[in-house]
């Protein structure tokens, strides 16, 4: 059983939350667009944001995290990051490239505030968790940049 300082779960109550933001876009923004590969990815990314809200949800009732089950969904995200860099086709309309940019945005935020957060546990078990879901952040962001990029809606030169 994990004892967590005041300042821990308050951190953690504010992960959930950006959690909790990360499952509804992408969740909206799958239903949205009208690309079935885009639709695919976005919604892969949610069922991953989830896991994360589960796994803080876990750590906040005192519980360690089992990270074997994270791992897996680490798999999947790399293999839909490849699978967004591998797709080519014609320009997405404005409203995908916008929807993509929000989430692109949204991904660089909510990867910096589980930086900060890693480093104020005391737990090491509990910032493995959070460095894995970090890392998976980390993964989404890659994946939309890699789609947005084979589709011409970034240009990082």
């Amino acid at each position: 059983m994990i004892q967590l300082t005041q300042k821990e779960k308050s951190l953690l109550e504010d992960q959930k939350k950006h959690e909790q933001i990360c499952i509804e876009k992408y969740t909206n923004y799958a239903n949205q667009t009208q690309s079935p590969q885009l639709k695919q990815l976005l919604q892969s990314y949610a069922a991953q944001e989830q896991n994360h809200y589960d796994t803080i949800n876990q750590i906040l009732s005192g519980q360690v995290p089992n990270l074997n089950q994270g791992q897996q969904q680490g798999m999947t995200s790399s293999n839909a990051a490849q699978s967004a860099t591998n797709m080519q086709g014609a320009m997405a309309d404005q409203s995908d490239a916008s929807r993509l940019n929000d989430l692109l945005m949204t991904e660089k935020y909510v990867s910096s505030t589980y930086d900060t957060a890693i480093f104020e546990f005391t737990d090491s078990n509990v910032r493995q968790a959070l460095n894995h879901i970090q890392k998976e952040e980390q993964q989404h962001g890659e994946g939309i940049f890699n789609y947005m990029q084979s589709h011409g809606m970034y240009n990082p030169s």
